[in-house]
C-alpha cells in the first residue's frame, strides 16, 4: 500500500460530508476550550474575592463601613459582596420606613439576599450548559461522520472486482478520523462540566452559610435595639 496515511492526508482526502463534520467538531473545540478557559478564570475570581470579604466581614469592621464600601466598589465586588449589600440596602430600608417589627425586617432582608444569591448562581453557572451540550453531542456527531464515510468508502469499493485490506483500510481511517475529533472535543468538556459543576456547588454552599451567618448577626442587633441600623461589629458572632 503506497498511499499516504498521515492525519493530514486522510483528513484531505475524506468525502466532503465527513470533512464538513471535522470542521463543525474544530470549531465547537475550539469554542469549548475558549468557554473552559474564561469558566476556570472567572470560578478563581469569584472565590478569591469572597475570600478577602469574608475575611474583612469577620476582621471587627463595623457594618455600616462594609456597607459603604460595598457600595463604593459595586462593580469590582464578589458575589458574597454583593449579597451582603442587597440584605443591608433591604433591611435599611425598611427600618428608615420606621417598621420595628423583627418579623417584618428579616424577612425583607433574607429575601432581598435570596434574590441576590440567585443572580449571582446563574452567573456562575453560565455556559456549564454548552460544555454539557458539546460533552454529551460530540461523539454522536463524530459517529455520524464515520457512519458516513464507512457508507461512502464501500460504495466506492462496490466497483471493485477485487477487494484487499490495502484498498479497504485508507476509506475505513478517514471515515474513524472523525469518531477521533468528536472525542477530543467531547472529553475535555465533560471532565470541565464535572470539574465546574462541583465548584459551584462548593461555592454555592458557601454563600447559603454566609446569608444563615449574616441573617443571625442582623437578628441579634434587632434584638439589642441599640440604633436604628446596624453598627455593631460582625467579630465575635
Amino acid at each position: 500500500m503506497n498511499r499516504d496515511m498521515s492525519m493530514l492526508s486522510l483528513v484531505l482526502n475524506a468525502s466532503w460530508v465527513v470533512q464538513l463534520v471535522m470542521l463543525l467538531l474544530v470549531v465547537v473545540s475550539i469554542a469549548s476550550w475558549a468557554a473552559i478557559f474564561r469558566k476556570l478564570f472567572a470560578l478563581k475570581r469569584i472565590q478569591s474575592l469572597n475570600e478577602v470579604f469574608e475575611r474583612e466581614f469577620w476582621s471587627g469592621t463595623s457594618l455600616n463601613d462594609l456597607f459603604a464600601a460595598a457600595a463604593q466598589n459595586a462593580k469590582l465586588s464578589g458575589p458574597m459582596e454583593r449579597i451582603f449589600a442587597s440584605g443591608m440596602r433591604e433591611y435599611q430600608k425598611l427600618r428608615e420606613r420606621r417598621i420595628s417589627d423583627p418579623g417584618t425586617l428579616m424577612d425583607g432582608a433574607r429575601r432581598a439576599m435570596r434574590a441576590s444569591f440567585q443572580r449571582e448562581m446563574d452567573v456562575a453557572e453560565a455556559n456549564l450548559s454548552f460544555l454539557a451540550s458539546v460533552g454529551s453531542v460530540s461523539p454522536y456527531v463524530g459517529l455520524f461522520g464515520t457512519v458516513w464515510g464507512i457508507m461512502h468508502a464501500f460504495i466506492g469499493l462496490a466497483a471493485l472486482t477485487q477487494v484487499t485490506l490495502a484498498t479497504v483500510a485508507p476509506g475505513i481511517a478517514e471515515a474513524l478520523v472523525a469518531t477521533a475529533i468528536g472525542l477530543f472535543a467531547a472529553i475535555p468538556a465533560v471532565v470541565a462540566y464535572n470539574r465546574f459543576a462541583h465548584d459551584i456547588d462548593r461555592i454555592a454552599i458557601k454563600l447559603e452559610t454566609f446569608i444563615e451567618e449574616f441573617s443571625n448577626i442582623l437578628q441579634r442587633n434587632l434584638g439589642a435595639h441599640t440604633a436604628n441600623s446596624p453598627t455593631s461589629s460582625a467579630s465575635g458572632h
